[in-house]
């Protein structure tokens, strides 16, 4: 089923959670947001293979392998945000997307307007980040 969105569609609470119009609001904000990546990614790889040429001095040559070695971290991060941002898509399609994993209820609109791949709940997130200090501190 395809489901055109007024240009200035912004979900609200107000409205059924999860209707057809904000799935399609979040599926689009995460394809666009994957495409984002995609081509930040394709612009990565085009610059660590223009970067193959040895740099004669040797601070400089140290100086573009911290570039080097910076760039496929953020690569790595984009891989891990691309995969998240398909599991978010496959969620859309089996209609578990916008409820939290956890508990079942539903993610706030705010949450997902500013993490559009949030699994959790602001509560459930919490207290796994508390859990994670804890058991960190141990």
């Amino acid at each position: 089923m395809t489901v055109t969105l007024p240009p200035d569609y912004r979900p609200s609470e107000d409205e059924i959670f999860m209707n057809d119009a904000m799935k399609e609001y979040f599926r689009q904000r995460l394809l666009h947001w994957r495409a984002e990546l995609l081509r930040e990614s394709d612009e990565t790889l085009q610059h660590l293979q223009e970067g193959g040429a040895q740099e004669p001095d040797i601070a400089d040559r140290a100086s573009a392998e911290t570039d080097r070695a910076l760039e496929l971290r953020t690569r790595d991060r984009e891989r891990k945000l691309i995969a998240k941002i398909d599991a978010a898509m496959l969620r859309i399609e089996d209609g578990s997307y916008g409820y939290c994993e956890e508990t079942g209820e539903p993610i706030s609109i705010r949450r997902l307007e500013a993490r559009p791949i949030a699994t959790l709940s602001i509560e459930a997130q919490e207290r796994h980040e508390r859990l994670e200090r804890t058991h960190r501190e141990d």
